[in-house]
């Protein structure tokens, strides 16, 4: 008897010709988020992905399988050779093994084998009976049973089991190409990261930092958050941007009501110039529709006319509490709250347009040397690989700058 966890798929189950590419990045997926245990073999199959776990602990595997995108529920099973009375024995002495006392049940059998000999309802009724037979304390429930133990024939064995975990759904991480996400130290940021790579999107992360006005502590918090992302989809290059020399000129040059749409023009040309020699394919972030001055429809014309590529913006539609469950799910709540300050506070003005306009926008650009501005800050670029294994800020020493 060996011991598999059957993996199902969800949205994969709909990809027609492209299925086999989705299954075999799902299986490559799998294999990075159980890589600590070697022994593991994974076995995509058309339905199916199966791993033979070989020893390695099976509750430490399942809680990796849980933040796995691509997977809609999976169960571990033991597999059985297909033999009648081997089978019923098992399933009794599985049952024995679950406190049973009381409890409901019901057997759920699926012939995938349609040449075995027995159907589906002698082959429930069979094990049923033999349960109740040797456990009389308990009963048979059909609809919603405290115990159900699933039955798979297929043609070289009986595959049992008696639970099912939920997965993360969506599309596995690498499927949809590469974008990369504008991460600040907030709330909506990680989580629209996370919503994107649940869409099957690589994402790597850029961040604006202006030291000495933003701190150490507040870079710090960013790339925490990014690992925290790293549970996802593997490692995410984290790309930190100086932004200080942009922010003075602009402070210095630009009318207060104009600051933060100006701002946030020149963070979007940098990004797209990020983007672009990281060969991504769309730009990310976390504005939520009307949540701040920056966010109105007209600031987003205003901000996006710098540029032709899409930006997509998962959180637009939701408010913030809904913001605050995902990030309290995914466990980048607490990290976010810390109070360091990122650059897009640093420098926020007392009274911000909220309907600006892009030509004027333009026309205070007009007074800046955009240009220089913008390779100076592409001269200053620092990568940062962080990986799920190692604490972000044991990664600084593995960090280089200047090679995008």
């Amino acid at each position: 008897m060996e011991t598999r966890i059957q993996i199902r798929f969800g949205e994969l189950s709909t990809k027609g010709r492209n299925k086999r590419r989705f299954i075999q990045k799902l299986a490559q997926n799998i294999r990075f988020a159980t890589k600590e245990f070697s022994q593991i073999k994974i076995k995509p199959d058309h339905d199916f992905i199966f791993l033979d776990l070989n020893g390695a602990d099976e509750k430490s595997v399942i809680e990796k399988l849980k933040d796995v995108f691509g997977i809609q529920s999976f169960s571990p099973v033991y597999v059985l050779p297909r033999d009648f009375e081997t089978a019923r024995k098992f399933i009794v002495d599985l049952v024995n093994d679950m406190e049973p006392a009381g409890k409901t049940f019901k057997i759920a059998t699926r012939r995938a084998d349609h040449s075995y000999e027995h159907d589906t309802n002698w082959l429930n009724a069979e094990f049923g009976a033999a349960v109740l037979e040797s456990i009389p304390e308990i009963a048979v429930q059909v609809k919603k049973p405290e115990i159900t133990v699933r039955v798979d024939v297929k043609k070289e064995h009986f595959l049992i089991s008696t639970k099912k975990y939920q997965g993360a759904g969506g599309l596995p991480v690498g499927t949809s190409g590469k974008g990369v996400i504008m991460l600040s130290g907030g709330i909506d940021s990680p989580v629209a990261g996370y919503l994107a790579m649940k869409r099957g999107v690589e994402i790597e992360a850029v961040h604006f930092h202006s030291p000495p006005y933003t701190s150490p502590q507040a870079l710090q918090k960013a790339k925490d958050l990014t690992a925290k992302l790293t549970r996802y989809g593997g490692n995410v290059q984290f790309i930190e941007v100086p932004f200080t020399e942009i922010q003075e000129e602009i402070k210095a040059k630009v009318p207060e009501g104009y600051l933060m749409t100006v701002t946030r023009r020149m963070m979007l040309r940098l990004t797209d110039a990020i983007r672009e020699q990281r060969n991504a394919l769309a730009i990310f972030n976390g504005e939520s529709l009307g949540q701040v001055a920056s966010q109105t429809l007209e600031s987003m014309i205003a901000i996006n006319d710098v540029t032709n590529t899409p930006i997509i913006r998962p959180v637009a539609t939701l408010d913030k509490q809904e913001i605050i469950d995902i990030a309290q799910k995914i466990d980048t709540f607490d990290l976010s709250i810390q109070p360091f300050e990122d650059c897009c506070t640093i420098f926020a003005p007392t009274a911000p347009k909220t309907k600006p306009r892009a030509d004027k926008a333009r026309y205070y650009e007009d007074k800046l040397d955009v240009d220089a501005l913008i390779q100076r800050a592409m001269d200053g670029l620092v990568i940062t690989n962080i990986t799920s294994e190692l604490s972000s800020q044991q990664q600084n020493k593995d960090t280089f700058s200047g090679l995008l």
